[in-house]
């Protein structure tokens, strides 16, 4: 059999070469996982509450949320009706933090997580000042407002009914300047999706620190 002769010159060169392919291989997977990492990075920082997801009653503006809550858990603890959730690692600088989602679980406004935060997170106040978000109706989804008949649910639940939702020809309207958030008329439309929902405009006004 005949041996191969290469020469010291030709190994190297060869070596080069795989060193090459390996280094485009590792860079051409880098540049594949960057929007991955990017889109990771923009979750970790991302606040939690949105359309239907809100904090509890008292809650600081999201700019201070995630610093000021200990995620001690109390308020979850207290509340009666277990609509308060504690957020979980995937959901990365507010793990830990507490979260109603009205459309599970309203608000019942009972007010006893807002006694029991030792850091003023959620900071006692009155019921009737509750803002956890506004309710706003869907026009094109209410089954009143496409006159394809008469839904009273939103109103029926509403625990300041005739100030937060009145009815005008039996079609429900939200007075924003009464509403609290709650989510309870959101609970109770019986539509799907929702043809009311709680948009959470008071949890990113700017911060007076």
């Amino acid at each position: 059999m005949k041996k191969e002769n290469t020469s010291p010159k030709d190994s190297d060169k060869r070596n080069g070469e795989i060193s090459r392919r390996e280094f485009l291989r590792v860079l051409v997977g880098f540049s594949l996982t960057l929007p991955e990492l990017a889109h990771a990075k923009s979750k970790f920082f991302s606040s939690p509450v949105h359309t239907n997801a809100l904090r509890p009653p008292g809650a600081v503006p999201e700019d201070l949320f995630a610093g000021k809550c200990v995620r001690c858990g109390r308020c979850a603890e207290v509340c009666p009706y277990h609509c308060i959730e504690m957020l979980d690692i995937r959901h990365g600088l507010y793990a830990g933090t507490p979260i109603i989602y009205v459309d599970k679980i309203p608000c019942y406004l009972c007010m006893e997580c807002t006694k029991v935060c030792p850091t003023g997170t959620l900071k006692p106040i009155p019921q009737e000042e509750t803002r956890m978000g506004l309710a706003v109706v869907d026009k094109y989804r209410c089954i009143t407002w496409k006159g394809e008949g008469i839904c009273r649910s939103c109103y029926n639940a509403c625990p300041y009914k005739d100030k937060a939702i009145y009815l005008d020809r039996l079609r429900p309207v939200v007075n924003k300047d009464h509403c609290t958030g709650c989510g309870l008329c959101t609970a109770a439309c019986p539509v799907t999706p929702k043809a009311i929902n709680i948009e959470p405009i008071y949890s990113f006004k700017v911060s007076k620190r």
